[in-house]
């Protein structure tokens, strides 16, 4: 099956890597039936962007395959920060207060402790969500020192149809001036770049399951 080879071409490739990084599968649109080939490889990482959908999906199955991990790559709204909590181990899209306060709360409701990716508006782009570069430190400084949210890193989308190159490396470096391990950047087309650049987490969808038609 395509998909499995696919998958299994990229999942060679980082193993031959000297870093560890983790492929987050970009299942968001596509049905279970499509992703069950990686399920049945024993893959655990998959990134999606709405959290009904996510419900809908995957509730059956991480009941059964408990060390699945969903990670949530897409806007995420304040009023579904209660319910993402309950489905999600990752949040790659923490942009502003009032989510930050949403999801601290919902941590306390749960009893969970997700860990959180800032996202950085890296090209100052206004049709883009994101904290903007000169603002990430003080909110850093919030989800952490106030809220006590668990920050494992950043992540960027960097503007298309450009040189990505210089957009990683300036994440990397604020990541490394918050003293922040993990980087959540790169996907299918620039992967190999992300990775070059410190990337921990690539997001990876059309790569591995093909085209999206909605």
């Amino acid at each position: 099956m395509l998909v499995l080879e696919n998958f299994i071409r990229i999942h060679d490739y980082l193993k031959q890597l000297k870093q560890k990084v983790t492929l987050v599968a970009i299942s968001k649109t596509f049905s279970l039936e499509h992703i069950k080939p990686l399920i049945n490889f024993g893959h655990t990482d998959y990134g999606e962007n709405k959290v009904q959908e996510t419900l809908n999906k995957w509730k059956e199955i991480i009941s059964i395959k408990n060390n699945i991990k969903l990670h949530m790559v897409g806007k995420l709204q304040s009023n579904k920060a209660s319910e993402a909590v309950n489905i999600f181990s990752y949040i790659h899209s923490l942009d502003n207060e009032k989510l930050a306060n949403k999801l601290a709360n919902a941590e306390k409701n749960y009893s969970k402790n997700l860990k959180y990716f800032i996202q950085v508006n890296i090209g100052d782009e206004t049709q883009k969500s994101g904290v903007s570069f000169k603002e990430t430190n003080d909110f850093f400084d919030y989800c952490v020192n106030k809220l006590h949210l668990n920050v494992v890193g950043l992540m960027c989308l960097p503007p298309v149809d450009v040189d990505s190159n210089k957009y990683f490396e300036k994440l990397k470096e604020l990541a490394l001036n918050l003293n922040l391990l993990e980087l959540s950047m790169g996907m299918s087309n620039d992967y190999k770049l992300a990775i070059k650049n410190g990337s921990t987490f690539i997001r990876v969808g059309s790569g591995i399951f093909g085209e999206r038609f909605n």
